[in-house]
């Protein structure tokens, strides 16, 4: 059967992996992961066969947010170095053959940005209307919610104005209808991208355009309000405008984090016709489980269902990531695996078997590569998240829920699960710092799981990453070909099929403890190709594929 014709281009046959600065490697002693401690690793990053790093915001910051709060877009946050070690960086992702892309923060900066210590100083200052700035003789302006806890407005005593802010009090909320506003923007971009940066990953992109009447959030728009924040009247304008001065004129990668968008909105954002970005992050995978902070059981089949959902979404004009774990979510094996010690490396290989074969650019973030898992909190205060601080007085504080019940669940879903230290060897702390205390704490299971541990090891869960890299690279199905879920309602097993002309591969996974049998056409005369555990993984006889706890392998039909 003839496929329709698809658009090459270098970032839909890429597979990239994400650092966040902070936490990846400490080469002064500080505590606190930094651009040469970076540099120190990419042989690690680049071992693994990646194409491109995406680096978390390394600007200028007061840190509020961890560096999404900005302070200066054109200077590095000095406990991660100097503008020197960025280019040297930059200089050394190159040189390994990989490509460089940075976030895009401009939904909001820092209340200490220059721009905003001028709006505040009057109501007359030429700056002012770099913010939305609301009257506050009338109270606060709408009910809008802060992700972080709270109202989404604040009182400023300078002017007894409020102003916006969709995230913590210290990130304003930028203008985008200020012309002047968006000329800033695209100098900005222009000046990295000179500089010689790939791209951009864009934090809370479709945030940007405001409905200045600003109606109030409906009680049911309050449980999710990134549905209404995510649908401004001028978002696409001012997209395709963004492309229109400045990504148009550049080779570059552009990602979108897209919270609050729906299926029926994602073609708007990368059909590649309207020009405005190649993909987004859609997370209506890693929030299945998700009722607000907490976390409520899901099925495969549920998860199956939404990976299709998203593939027809996109269509074959569009693009896909495809990711399980980032800065913001738990950790992929605690989350979607299986982390006790018997299972946790054949899962992590399961994981990787399922993301590195599906249609759409995978994202690898550091440590998953290894195996990490959630870290064993066992009181609020080992946090150190901004959101979590927010929950704390919006439910602890006010008596409405218990600690108890608040921990047990961020044990699940905090983001601070991937924010701790990238474990390196069986060092202290993890060979990510020489201080006595970093900056987060290292998970202790950092003995048995680390780095120097994976290298060494044929069987880890590093060099399956790698293999599973290695043919994806060689093999064109798995990026441009066709996806087809080829056992939808099967409650333990994940099967699908990538298919480009006469090339066709079955990738199959248990997702369960027990074993599995599972039968398909497409399995009679197969071969693998890949397995999760080439002595217990799977096992072919006719039609029949029998599937060992978490085993996972790539197959290649019969002609």
């Amino acid at each position: 059967m003839p496929q329709p014709a698809q658009s090459r281009h270098w970032w839909k046959e890429a597979v990239a992996y994400q650092i966040y600065p902070r936490s990846f490697a400490d080469s002064n002693g500080d505590g606190i992961g930094d651009i040469p401690g970076i540099i120190e690793k990419l042989d690690h990053v680049a071992d693994l066969g990646i194409d491109v790093i995406w680096l978390s915001p390394h600007f200028d910051s007061p840190n509020a947010d961890n560096g999404y709060d900005i302070r200066d877009y054109r200077k590095v946050m000095a406990e991660f170095g100097t503008m020197a070690d960025f280019d040297r960086l930059l200089a050394e992702i190159k040189k390994r053959g990989m490509r460089l892309i940075i976030d895009l923060v401009v939904n909001h900066s820092s209340d200490e940005h220059e721009w905003f210590v001028e709006s505040r100083s009057s109501r007359d200052n030429d700056k002012r209307d770099y913010y939305i700035w609301r009257d506050g003789s009338k109270g606060v302006p709408n009910n809008f919610v802060s992700y972080f806890g709270g109202s989404a407005w604040e009182k400023d005593d300078a002017t007894g104005d409020y102003y916006l802010h969709y995230f913590a009090k210290k990130q304003p909320d930028l203008n985008w209808d200020n012309e002047k506003v968006r000329t800033q923007v695209y100098d900005l971009m222009r000046f990295w991208l000179d500089k010689g940066v790939s791209g951009f990953r864009m934090d809370v992109i479709p945030f940007i355009s405001k409905n200045f009447a600003f109606p109030n959030l409906t009680e049911e728009e309050m449980k999710d309000p990134g549905r209404v924040y995510a649908s401004g009247p001028r978002l696409h304008e001012y997209l395709q405008e963004m492309n229109r001065e400045v990504l148009s004129h550049y080779d570059c990668m552009t990602v979108g984090e897209a919270a609050g968008v729906s299926d029926a909105q994602t073609p708007l954002f990368v059909d590649e016709a309207r020009n405005e970005l190649n993909m987004i992050f859609n997370f209506a995978v890693v929030m299945l489980d998700r009722d607000g902070w907490r976390w409520k059981p899901r099925k495969l089949t549920d998860m199956k269902a939404t990976f299709d959902r998203l593939d027809k979404a996109v269509g074959m004009t569009g693009w896909n990531t495809v990711f399980l774990g980032n800065h913001d979510q738990p950790r992929a094996v605690s989350h979607f695996g299986d982390p006790a010690p018997e299972y946790r490396v054949l899962s992590a290989k399961a994981l990787a078997t399922m993301m590195l074969t599906m249609r759409g650019t995978p994202f690898i973030y550091q440590g998953e590569e290894i195996g990490m898992v959630n870290y064993p909190f066992t009181d609020l205060d080992q946090f150190d998240d901004i959101e979590v601080r927010g929950l704390r007085q919006d439910h602890v504080e006010t008596g409405r829920v218990s600690a108890g019940e608040l921990l047990e669940n961020l044990n699940r879903v905090s983001r601070d699960h991937a924010r701790t230290p990238m474990q390196w060897d069986a060092s202290t702390n993890a060979g990510f710092t020489t201080a006595q205390k970093p900056w987060l704490a290292v998970n202790p299971n950092y003995l048995e799981i680390n780095a120097a541990a994976a290298r060494a090891d044929q069987g880890s869960v590093y060099h399956h990453y790698r293999r599973l890299i290695a043919l994806r690279h060689e093999t064109p199905a798995l990026v441009y070909g066709t996806y087809e879920d080829l056992a939808p309602d099967h409650e333990t097993v994940f099967a699908f099929e990538r298919r480009l002309d006469d090339a066709r591969l079955v990738t199959a996974i248990n997702f369960s403890r027990e074993p599995v049998t599972w039968r398909h056409a497409a399995l009679k005369g197969a071969s693998g190709l890949v397995s999760n555990d080439e002595d217990r993984g799977a096992a072919i006889a006719d039609d029949a594929l029998t599937l060992l706890p978490w085993g996972a392998v790539v197959l290649k039909p019969a002609t």
